[in-house]
């Protein structure tokens, strides 16, 4: 089985580390997410930066459908592959 890798999109820094946090809490994630800050195309302003936060799930095991309604409470989604 492939790797899965799982990329919400969040509004702001804070959310995604929110999110990041609760990762563990809600979906039993055990490897830390990682952070990346996503500044949009032609944007020099940070405060237009979305922030991701990337989810390994080696085992395939987390539901798309319950990341991105977990991400839509932070006003962010889940993005597709």
């Amino acid at each position: 089985m492939s790797n899965v890798r799982h990329v919400l999109v969040l509004p702001d820094r804070d959310a995604a580390e929110e999110v990041a946090e609760e990762l563990g809490d809600r979906f039993g994630v055990t490897e830390e997410p990682q952070l990346v800050r996503d500044a949009l195309a032609g944007e020099d302003d940070a405060e237009d930066a979305q922030w991701l936060v990337v989810v390994e799930d080696p085992s395939g095991r987390l539901d798309s459908l319950a990341l991105d309604a977990f991400a839509a409470e932070y006003e962010g989604w889940l993005e597709t592959p």
